[in-house]
């Protein structure tokens, strides 16, 4: 559809920059999208996929992770000692 708008330049070239759009058209559909998407996941994250606080606390269990005595450590590893090769390379 075309249209004629007035648009801010100042705020056009900041988020032709941000988003590396070769157009002006290109930076206001990114724009545009990206402010409908953020929208959507409001509104996704609002419903809580159809679950309450207790149901998701109950689809995880704890006992299922013996080996790790805290969440952080299912995302790293621990580091090889000092001196020494790393076992796992």
């Amino acid at each position: 559809m075309k249209m004629t708008m007035h648009i801010d330049e100042e705020v056009l070239d900041r988020v032709m920059k941000i988003t590396g759009a070769p157009t002006k058209r290109a930076a206001v559909e990114m724009a545009l999208n990206n402010l409908a998407r953020r929208h959507k996941m409001k509104e996704l994250f609002r419903e809580g996929l159809g679950f309450t606080a207790e149901e998701l606390r109950a689809s995880v269990d704890p006992a299922s992770y013996p080996e790790f005595d805290h969440p952080a450590k299912l995302v790293a590893e621990d580091p090889a000692p000092y001196g020494k090769p790393d076992p796992a390379r």
